[in-house]
């Protein structure tokens, strides 16, 4: 596995300019060289493939100089060697079960939350937690789960603004995760969150069988996601669909008519969310 070599925002307390100070790109680059996990063979912009990205560019009688780093780094708070990582497995999981297969980024994710058993809570759209949350409602332990998110829904929008409503939560103490198969920003991080569930809720997925109520347990200790149902009942209860009104808003709208080949015909996002359209 890849091991994590950086401890910056929101994984950190760093932010980038103190990340290049001790060290940056160029040091973390030359470590995963140097440990195996990357390949300095590989074609690039610069023709001297990888390598080329571990020296850091210094000034010398006006003439720009590449030199190499040194090869401690700069401060081990902010960014450490392959041989003495923050996490020797990364900063990414991956969970599966009977809800499918979903990733994790669990590098600011807190210990003691990295196992979450709650209630689901179902939200269609991600306007409909947000105003659950105003409305006082999600004042517990549960699971939100974000269906019809992903690439064949409505293309796979940005979902990073649901993170402070339930940082908010999980700062009040309560147990809370979310289960989506949409997508999060990179900045997301604090709340246990499961991205990229495939399949879709659209393509039928497993997502689209939860309701309101059944327990969700979701462990990036040992990467599993499950509902908590009887497998019986499971396995004859049938998917929900999107609604008419919000299939209609996913597809109408500025320039949304554009794209609906592409929706129609791409594929898991778990593939790459991509079209031959």
């Amino acid at each position: 596995s890849t091991p994590l070599l950086a401890s910056v925002y929101p994984n950190g307390k760093a932010d980038v300019n103190e990340f290049q100070t001790a060290g940056g790109p160029a040091f973390v680059i030359r470590e995963l060289i140097d440990s195996g996990c990357m390949y300095p063979e590989v074609m690039t912009v610069s023709e001297g493939g990888l390598k080329e990205y571990t020296k850091k560019p210094t000034k010398e009688n006006n003439k720009l100089i590449w030199k190499d780093l040194p090869k401690e780094s700069g401060d081990e708070t902010i960014v450490r060697t392959a041989d003495n990582p923050f996490n020797q497995s990364g900063g990414l999981k991956l969970l599966q079960g009977n809800l499918g297969r979903s990733v994790i980024k669990i590098s600011a994710v807190p210990q003691d939350r990295y196992i979450i058993e709650a209630p689901a809570i179902i939200f269609d759209t991600q306007e409909e937690l947000l105003s659950a949350f105003d409305r006082g409602e999600l004042e517990k332990d549960f699971v939100a789960v974000v269906r019809f998110q992903g690439p064949k829904a409505n293309g796979m929008p940005e979902l990073h603004k649901l993170t402070p409503p339930l940082a908010v939560l999980q700062n009040k103490g309560f147990k809370v995760a979310i289960v989506t198969d949409g997508r999060m920003s990179g900045a997301s991080g604090k709340i246990p969150a499961a991205i990229h569930l495939s399949p879709e809720a659209s393509a039928n997925g497993p997502i689209s069988k939860i309701r309101n109520g059944d327990m969700i347990r979701l462990n990036a200790m040992v990467g599993t996601l499950n509902a908590l149902v009887d497998e019986d009942t499971w396995y004859e209860r049938e998917n929900e669909n999107l609604s008419d009104q919000l299939r209609n808003n996913n597809a109408h709208d500025i320039g949304r008519e554009l794209f609906a080949g592409m929706r129609k015909n791409v594929i898991s996002a778990e593939e790459g969310a991509i079209t031959w359209l």
